[in-house]
C-alpha cells in the first residue's frame, strides 16, 4: 500500500492513473498495478491487486495511433474482467437465483471453468452490443434513405443517427437505479483523481468538494470516437450495405487510435483549442456521473492509494 506521504503532491499535476466505476466498487489503474476495490453496502471493502508485470506488447505498441488501439483493447479486457468480479458484490437480496441452464453449465464445466466462460461471453457481448448499436445500426438506417442522396450527405446523416442513438442510450441507462449507483461511483472516481492532482491529502473531506467532471474521462474518449467517425466516414464512398458495415468495422481501430491521440494532446495542454475539444465530453459527464456518498468516496480513495507509484514522476501525464 502506498505511504501516506504520497498523498501530498504538487498542485496542478496531471496523472496517468485512470479509473473505472464498477458494480459497488471502483477500479484504479496505475503505472505499476491495478487495484479493484468493492464492497457490499454496510460492509468492509475488499481489495484485489493485479500487478502489471512486464510489457508483452513490444515496441510497436508504443507507436502513435497503434498505442491507442492497444490501450483501448487492454482497457476493455481489464474492465470487463473487473465488472464480472464486482458483480459478486451485489447485495444477496438483489441477486437472482441461478437458472436451470446455468446450473446445468456448472455441473458440466465446473464453477471455475464456468466463470471463465461467462467472463469471455460478457467480453464478447460488451464489445458486440456497442458495435451493433453505434456502428452497424446507424449505417443501416442511413442506407434506408436511398441512393439518390449525395454520399457525403448520407454519411453526415449517418453520423447524426450515431450520436442520437449514443445519447439516447446514455440517457436511458442513467435513469436505471442500479446503473445510477455505478454513475455515483464514477463521480467518486473523478473526484478522487482530481483531489490527487490538486496535491491535497486524500481524505473524504478533501475529495467531496472536488468536481465530478474530469477532462480525461473515458466518456470523453467515446464521444470523440463518435465525432471523429463522422468526419472519417464522410470521406468514404458508399457501396452495398454489407460492404459499408464491413468497412466501418475495419476503420474502427483507426478511429479509436486517432481519438486516443487527440485526447492525449488535449490532456497535455490547457488553451482555448483543447478546452473546446474537451467541452462535449465534459457536458456528457453530466449524464454519466452523479454525486457520490461518503462510503463511495472511501472506496475510491482506498483504490487510489494502492496505485500511487513510489516515484512521483512515474505517473506524469
Amino acid at each position: 500500500m502506498a505511504n501516506d506521504n504520497k498523498n501530498k503532491r504538487k498542485s496542478g499535476k496531471k496523472t496517468t492513473i485512470a479509473g473505472q466505476a464498477l458494480i459497488e466498487g471502483i477500479l484504479m489503474r496505475g503505472p505499476e498495478q491495478t487495484a479493484i476495490v468493492c464492497r457490499k453496502p454496510g460492509q468492509e471493502p475488499v481489495v484485489k491487486l493485479e500487478p502489471h508485470g512486464t510489457n508483452t506488447h513490444g515496441a510497436w505498441a508504443r507507436l502513435p495511433v497503434v498505442r491507442g488501439v492497444v490501450s483501448f483493447w487492454d482497457s476493455m479486457k481489464f474492465g470487463m474482467g473487473a465488472l464480472t468480479y464486482s458483480a459478486d458484490f451485489i447485495e444477496d437480496g438483489d441477486a437472482a437465483e441461478p437458472g436451470r441452464f446455468e446450473q446445468w453449465l456448472e455441473r458440466k464445466l465446473g464453477s471455475e471453468k464456468l466463470e471463465k466462460v461467462l467472463m469471455g461471453a460478457a467480453m464478447v457481448f460488451g464489445i458486440a452490443i456497442p458495435i451493433v448499436l453505434f456502428i452497424l445500426l446507424p449505417t443501416l438506417l442511413a442506407g434506408l434513405l436511398g441512393d439518390r442522396m449525395p454520399a457525403i450527405l448520407r454519411n453526415l446523416i449517418e453520423g447524426a443517427f450515431r450520436i442520437c442513438i449514443f445519447l439516447a442510450f446514455i440517457f436511458i441507462t442513467s435513469r436505471q437505479k442500479d446503473v445510477h449507483r455505478t454513475y455515483m461511483y464514477h463521480g467518486a472516481e473523478h473526484k478522487t483523481i482530481t483531489c490527487y492532482e490538486k496535491g491535497l491529502e486524500l481524505t473524504v473531506d478533501n475529495v467531496r468538494p472536488c468536481s465530478r467532471f474530469h477532462p480525461r474521462c473515458g466518456t470523453s474518449f467515446l464521444f470523440m470516437v463518435m465525432l471523429l467517425s463522422i468526419l472519417i466516414f464522410s470521406l468514404l464512398r458508399w457501396g452495398s450495405p454489407l460492404a459499408r458495415m464491413a468497412l466501418r468495422l475495419c476503420m474502427l481501430p483507426v478511429v479509436a487510435g486517432i481519438s486516443y491521440e487527440i485526447n492525449r494532446f488535449a490532456g497535455r495542454h490547457d488553451n482555448w483549442f483543447t478546452m473546446a475539444l474537451r467541452a462535449p465530453g465534459l457536458a456528457l459527464q453530466r449524464l454519466t456521473t452523479a454525486e457520490p456518498d461518503d462510503s463511495m468516496i472511501e472506496v475510491a480513495i482506498l483504490a487510489m492509494k494502492e496505485v500511487i507509484p513510489q516515484r512521483e514522476e512515474e505517473d506524469n501525464w
